[in-house]
Protein backbone atom coordinates (compact mmCIF):
# COMPACT_ATOMS: atom_id res chain seq x y z
CA UNK A 1 0.00 0.00 0.00
CA UNK A 2 1.60 3.62 -1.02
CA UNK A 3 2.64 5.68 1.97
CA UNK A 4 0.23 8.37 1.75
CA UNK A 5 -2.73 6.32 1.26
CA UNK A 6 -1.50 3.99 4.40
CA UNK A 7 -0.31 6.77 6.72
CA UNK A 8 -3.27 8.75 5.94
CA UNK A 9 -5.61 6.02 6.79
CA UNK A 10 -5.00 6.00 10.59
CA UNK A 11 -6.63 9.76 10.55
CA UNK A 12 -9.30 9.32 8.09
CA UNK A 13 -11.32 6.44 10.56
CA UNK A 14 -12.44 8.81 13.11
CA UNK A 15 -11.23 6.58 15.51
CA UNK A 16 -12.75 4.17 14.16
CA UNK A 17 -16.33 5.87 12.67
CA UNK A 18 -17.70 5.55 9.45
CA UNK A 19 -20.16 8.57 9.02
CA UNK A 20 -21.01 10.73 11.96
CA UNK A 21 -23.08 8.46 14.64
CA UNK A 22 -24.08 11.07 17.12
CA UNK A 23 -23.56 8.31 19.66
CA UNK A 24 -26.35 5.95 17.52
CA UNK A 25 -24.13 3.70 15.91
CA UNK A 26 -26.25 0.64 14.80
CA UNK A 27 -23.28 -1.50 13.98
CA UNK A 28 -20.08 -2.00 16.35
CA UNK A 29 -16.87 -3.85 15.91
CA UNK A 30 -14.42 -3.10 19.16
CA UNK A 31 -10.99 -4.81 18.02
CA UNK A 32 -12.36 -7.80 16.60
CA UNK A 33 -10.45 -10.62 14.99
CA UNK A 34 -11.66 -13.69 13.46
CA UNK A 35 -9.38 -16.74 13.19
CA UNK A 36 -10.14 -20.22 11.34
CA UNK A 37 -7.87 -23.02 11.74
CA UNK A 38 -4.33 -21.71 9.63
CA UNK A 39 -5.87 -18.48 9.14
CA UNK A 40 -6.55 -14.73 10.51
CA UNK A 41 -9.79 -13.75 8.54
CA UNK A 42 -9.75 -10.34 10.44
CA UNK A 43 -7.39 -8.69 12.81
CA UNK A 44 -7.93 -6.12 15.26
CA UNK A 45 -11.16 -4.34 13.61
CA UNK A 46 -12.71 -1.58 15.02
CA UNK A 47 -15.31 0.62 13.56
CA UNK A 48 -18.87 2.23 14.29
CA UNK A 49 -21.38 2.42 11.21
CA UNK A 50 -24.76 4.47 12.01
CA UNK A 51 -28.11 4.46 10.50
CA UNK A 52 -28.77 5.60 7.25
CA UNK A 53 -25.93 4.50 5.26
CA UNK A 54 -24.67 3.14 2.16
CA UNK A 55 -21.48 1.09 3.30
CA UNK A 56 -18.93 -0.13 0.57
CA UNK A 57 -17.04 -3.17 2.34
CA UNK A 58 -14.10 -3.11 -0.43
CA UNK A 59 -11.41 -5.14 -0.67
CA UNK A 60 -9.93 -8.13 -2.91
CA UNK A 61 -10.89 -11.51 -2.50
CA UNK A 62 -9.66 -13.29 1.02
CA UNK A 63 -9.51 -9.81 2.61
CA UNK A 64 -11.86 -10.66 5.28
CA UNK A 65 -15.23 -9.37 3.74
CA UNK A 66 -17.47 -12.25 3.78
CA UNK A 67 -16.12 -12.84 7.32
CA UNK A 68 -17.05 -8.84 8.19
CA UNK A 69 -20.52 -9.87 7.30
CA UNK A 70 -21.17 -13.16 8.83
CA UNK A 71 -19.78 -11.56 11.85
CA UNK A 72 -22.56 -8.91 11.85
CA UNK A 73 -25.31 -11.87 10.65
CA UNK A 74 -24.73 -13.76 13.49
CA UNK A 75 -23.14 -16.56 11.87
CA UNK A 76 -19.93 -16.41 13.19
CA UNK A 77 -18.68 -15.79 16.26
CA UNK A 78 -15.61 -13.24 17.03
CA UNK A 79 -12.17 -15.46 18.41
CA UNK A 80 -11.25 -11.63 20.21
CA UNK A 81 -13.21 -8.84 20.45
CA UNK A 82 -17.23 -7.88 20.57
CA UNK A 83 -19.53 -7.36 17.53
CA UNK A 84 -22.45 -5.05 18.88
CA UNK A 85 -25.85 -5.18 16.49
CA UNK A 86 -28.50 -2.16 17.91
CA UNK A 87 -26.32 -2.85 21.01
CA UNK A 88 -26.92 -6.43 21.51
CA UNK A 89 -24.45 -8.81 20.60
CA UNK A 90 -25.56 -10.48 17.51
CA UNK A 91 -27.80 -13.47 17.71
CA UNK A 92 -31.20 -14.54 18.41
CA UNK A 93 -32.46 -11.20 19.83
CA UNK A 94 -30.79 -9.60 16.43
CA UNK A 95 -31.82 -11.79 13.83
CA UNK A 96 -34.64 -10.12 12.62
CA UNK A 97 -32.63 -6.80 12.37
CA UNK A 98 -30.65 -8.48 9.73
CA UNK A 99 -31.65 -9.16 6.55
CA UNK A 100 -28.63 -11.02 4.57
CA UNK A 101 -27.64 -12.29 1.00
CA UNK A 102 -24.86 -14.36 1.13
CA UNK A 103 -22.40 -15.31 -1.73
CA UNK A 104 -23.76 -18.78 -1.70
CA UNK A 105 -27.19 -19.04 -3.97
CA UNK A 106 -29.70 -20.15 -1.53
CA UNK A 107 -32.94 -20.35 -3.06
CA UNK A 108 -34.00 -23.89 -4.30
CA UNK A 109 -33.93 -24.31 -7.87
CA UNK A 110 -36.86 -26.69 -8.25
CA UNK A 111 -39.51 -24.01 -7.09
CA UNK A 112 -40.58 -21.22 -9.08
CA UNK A 113 -39.99 -17.77 -8.72
CA UNK A 114 -43.14 -17.24 -7.52
CA UNK A 115 -43.29 -20.16 -5.35
CA UNK A 116 -39.55 -19.36 -3.98
CA UNK A 117 -40.41 -15.67 -2.48
CA UNK A 118 -43.76 -17.36 -0.96
CA UNK A 119 -41.64 -19.97 1.05
CA UNK A 120 -39.52 -17.42 2.18
CA UNK A 121 -41.83 -14.74 3.01
CA UNK A 122 -43.20 -17.09 5.93
CA UNK A 123 -39.68 -16.86 7.91
CA UNK A 124 -39.81 -13.03 7.78
CA UNK A 125 -42.10 -11.15 9.79
CA UNK A 126 -41.04 -7.88 8.45
CA UNK A 127 -41.58 -9.23 4.81
CA UNK A 128 -43.47 -6.85 2.45
CA UNK A 129 -45.28 -8.52 -0.23
CA UNK A 130 -45.99 -5.19 -2.14
CA UNK A 131 -42.15 -4.69 -2.59
CA UNK A 132 -41.68 -7.88 -3.64
CA UNK A 133 -44.24 -7.75 -6.10
CA UNK A 134 -42.54 -4.33 -7.16
CA UNK A 135 -39.65 -5.66 -7.61
CA UNK A 136 -40.73 -8.22 -9.76
CA UNK A 137 -41.72 -6.18 -12.07
CA UNK A 138 -39.01 -3.96 -12.02
CA UNK A 139 -36.92 -7.39 -12.38
CA UNK A 140 -38.87 -8.47 -15.18
CA UNK A 141 -38.79 -11.79 -13.50
CA UNK A 142 -40.99 -14.51 -14.55
CA UNK A 143 -43.61 -15.60 -12.02
CA UNK A 144 -43.88 -19.57 -13.34
CA UNK A 145 -40.31 -20.18 -14.31
CA UNK A 146 -38.36 -22.62 -12.13
CA UNK A 147 -35.31 -21.16 -10.12
CA UNK A 148 -32.89 -23.41 -11.67
CA UNK A 149 -33.74 -22.63 -15.30
CA UNK A 150 -33.31 -18.77 -14.68
CA UNK A 151 -29.83 -17.27 -16.27
CA UNK A 152 -27.41 -16.54 -13.43
CA UNK A 153 -28.26 -12.43 -14.00
CA UNK A 154 -31.95 -13.28 -13.33
CA UNK A 155 -31.21 -15.39 -9.93
CA UNK A 156 -28.91 -12.66 -8.82
CA UNK A 157 -32.11 -10.23 -9.28
CA UNK A 158 -34.26 -13.22 -7.58
CA UNK A 159 -31.89 -13.62 -4.53
CA UNK A 160 -31.85 -9.84 -4.31
CA UNK A 161 -35.33 -9.34 -4.51
CA UNK A 162 -35.95 -11.78 -1.25
CA UNK A 163 -33.53 -9.50 0.43
CA UNK A 164 -34.88 -5.96 0.02
CA UNK A 165 -38.76 -7.69 0.19
CA UNK A 166 -37.96 -7.79 3.96
CA UNK A 167 -37.85 -4.16 6.00
CA UNK A 168 -34.87 -4.67 7.66
CA UNK A 169 -33.08 -2.02 9.45
CA UNK A 170 -29.63 -3.54 8.45
CA UNK A 171 -28.95 -5.39 4.84
CA UNK A 172 -26.15 -7.09 3.84
CA UNK A 173 -25.29 -7.78 0.69
CA UNK A 174 -22.03 -10.26 -0.12
CA UNK A 175 -20.69 -9.84 -3.75
CA UNK A 176 -24.33 -9.35 -4.90
CA UNK A 177 -22.84 -8.28 -8.78
CA UNK A 178 -20.40 -11.71 -9.11
CA UNK A 179 -20.49 -13.26 -11.95
CA UNK A 180 -23.27 -11.32 -13.17
CA UNK A 181 -24.00 -10.05 -16.97
CA UNK A 182 -23.44 -5.95 -17.09
CA UNK A 183 -27.16 -5.34 -18.05
CA UNK A 184 -28.56 -6.86 -14.72
CA UNK A 185 -25.49 -5.34 -12.90
CA UNK A 186 -27.15 -1.94 -13.87
CA UNK A 187 -30.63 -3.01 -12.55
CA UNK A 188 -29.63 -4.03 -9.55
CA UNK A 189 -27.49 -1.40 -8.82
CA UNK A 190 -30.64 0.89 -10.33
CA UNK A 191 -32.92 -1.21 -7.59
CA UNK A 192 -30.68 -0.72 -4.60
CA UNK A 193 -31.43 2.96 -5.45
CA UNK A 194 -35.19 2.79 -5.50
CA UNK A 195 -35.54 0.88 -2.62
CA UNK A 196 -33.15 1.71 -0.01
CA UNK A 197 -35.18 3.30 3.13
CA UNK A 198 -32.53 6.66 4.01
CA UNK A 199 -34.54 7.01 7.34
CA UNK A 200 -34.42 3.53 8.20
CA UNK A 201 -31.94 1.20 6.42
CA UNK A 202 -27.94 0.97 6.60
CA UNK A 203 -26.67 -0.86 3.51
CA UNK A 204 -23.51 -3.06 3.65
CA UNK A 205 -21.91 -3.97 0.58
CA UNK A 206 -18.95 -6.41 0.36
CA UNK A 207 -17.95 -6.29 -3.26
CA UNK A 208 -14.41 -5.65 -5.32
CA UNK A 209 -16.36 -4.41 -8.38
CA UNK A 210 -16.24 -0.57 -7.50
CA UNK A 211 -16.59 1.19 -11.01
CA UNK A 212 -20.54 0.14 -10.95
CA UNK A 213 -21.24 0.08 -7.13
CA UNK A 214 -18.95 3.52 -6.42
CA UNK A 215 -22.02 5.86 -6.84
CA UNK A 216 -24.46 4.06 -4.60
CA UNK A 217 -21.90 4.14 -1.30
CA UNK A 218 -21.96 7.31 1.31
CA UNK A 219 -18.82 5.76 3.58
CA UNK A 220 -16.32 3.18 2.79
CA UNK A 221 -14.78 0.58 4.26
CA UNK A 222 -11.49 -1.03 2.68
CA UNK A 223 -10.21 -4.78 4.20
CA UNK A 224 -6.75 -5.36 3.02
CA UNK A 225 -5.15 -8.87 4.57
CA UNK A 226 -7.78 -9.04 7.45
CA UNK A 227 -7.35 -5.44 8.27
CA UNK A 228 -8.82 -2.07 7.78
CA UNK A 229 -6.26 -0.09 5.74
CA UNK A 230 -8.85 2.66 4.78
CA UNK A 231 -12.24 4.29 5.99
CA UNK A 232 -14.49 7.47 6.08
CA UNK A 233 -17.11 9.49 3.96
CA UNK A 234 -16.39 9.31 0.32
CA UNK A 235 -16.91 12.65 -0.04
CA UNK A 236 -13.97 12.96 2.68
CA UNK A 237 -11.86 10.43 1.52
CA UNK A 238 -12.28 11.97 -2.07
CA UNK A 239 -11.08 15.36 -0.67
CA UNK A 240 -8.45 14.40 1.05
CA UNK A 241 -6.62 12.31 -1.86
CA UNK A 242 -8.09 13.94 -5.20
CA UNK A 243 -8.94 10.21 -6.32
CA UNK A 244 -11.99 8.33 -7.03
CA UNK A 245 -13.18 5.47 -5.32
CA UNK A 246 -11.98 3.39 -8.06
CA UNK A 247 -8.27 4.71 -7.47
CA UNK A 248 -8.34 4.35 -4.12
CA UNK A 249 -9.03 1.07 -4.48
CA UNK A 250 -6.39 0.18 -6.25
CA UNK A 251 -3.97 1.79 -4.05
CA UNK A 252 -5.34 0.23 -1.05
CA UNK A 253 -4.66 -3.43 -2.69
CA UNK A 254 -1.26 -3.11 -3.63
Amino acid sequence: MPKGVSSAARRTGDAGTVGSTDGRSLIRFDHVSKSFPGADALKDVTVEIPKGRVVGLLGPNGSGKSTFLKLIAGLHRPTRGEVFVAGEPPGRRTKELVAYLPEVDHIYPWMTVERSLNFLSAFYKDWDGAKAERLLDFFKLPRRHKVGKLSKGMRGKLRLTAVLARSAPVVLLDEPLSGIDPPSRVSIVDALVREFDAGEQTIIISTHEVLETESLFDSLIFLHQGRIALQGDVDTLRQRYGASVQDLFKEVIQ
